[in-house]
């Protein structure tokens, strides 16, 4: 299915000087093909059962409305997205953005936003690596991490700092290198120490852990996920509301990215 959704975005590339035109037609085309009597709900169950690209069924995780009419958000089970009329008959793949008063907004990256946090959030608290400081949090950030990876070190020096400015960090296990690799490893040992914080900041270190890494752990689970969310390189920084931050944060951006600056 990533072969088709590359194929159609390969097609749009090749088509932009008429996509102006071609999107006035579409968009009038789909308000035509939408019963007068036909609910949002009503269509979006017809295309999470319907659509389909070379007679193939598309394996569609969620569809829903967006604010133009006739126009809808199809998310696949592998986490891409596109739109498409009523009927399924025309695809649009990129970005969908609101022009309002303060300037552009991208709806189609709150979406992504709003599946990634809740995505997130059902991952409970005891399978993470968690340092929270003293006191109760004013915001909690989670961060996809490799112990091999140096700005993953970097950022972990920054943790102490962070939780004393009320930021509690939750990692998730994220082996760039896949689940073969001895990052891989080391991460599993770190889920499987009766003192996970403290393994963790031993593995950053690049000390030898003592503990095994053939208990069950969620390493190859938060993998798979990182992957899903969008997850490319570590370290990865999802703020609560699911917007994701790739690389090193300095303490103060971070602070100031959480709107924590005036507390």
């Amino acid at each position: 299915m990533q072969n088709t959704i590359r194929e159609v975005e390969d097609t749009m590339r090749q088509r932009m000087s008429l996509v102006a035109k071609s999107y006035v037609s579409w968009l009038a085309l789909a308000g035509c093909l939408l019963p007068a009597v036909a609910s949002a709900d009503a269509v979006s169950e017809h295309l999470m059962e319907n659509l389909q690209v070379n007679g193939q069924s598309m394996p569609v995780a969620q569809v829903s409305a967006t604010p133009i009419d006739g126009v809808y958000h199809v998310v696949l089970e592998s986490g891409e997205s596109f739109y498409s009329n009523t009927d399924g008959s025309h695809f649009l793949v990129g970005d969908l953005y609101q022009n309002a008063d303060n300037g552009l907004v991208n709806l189609t990256e709150q979406a992504r936003n709003q599946e990634r946090a809740a995505a997130l959030a059902a991952v409970p608290a005891s399978e993470r690596v968690v340092f929270q400081g003293v006191g109760e949090p004013k915001a909690t950030v989670i961060v996809f991490t490799d112990p091999t990876c140096p700005y993953c070190e970097r950022l972990h020096e920054t943790v102490p700092e962070l939780n004393e400015r009320g930021i509690a960090v939750h990692y998730m296990a994220f082996p760039r290198a896949g689940m073969g690799s001895g990052a891989a490893t080391t991460l599993e040992q770190v889920w499987c120490s009766d003192n996970r914080s403290e393994a963790m900041t031993q593995a950053k270190q690049g000390q030898t852990l003592a503990a095994s890494a053939s208990c069950d752990n969620p390493v190859a689970d938060q993998y798979e996920l990182g992957k899903a969310v969008g997850v490319q390189g570590t370290p990865a920084i999802v703020l609560p509301d699911g917007k994701m931050v790739p690389g090193f944060v300095p303490p103060d951006r971070l602070v100031s990215m959480l709107g924590l600056e005036d507390e």
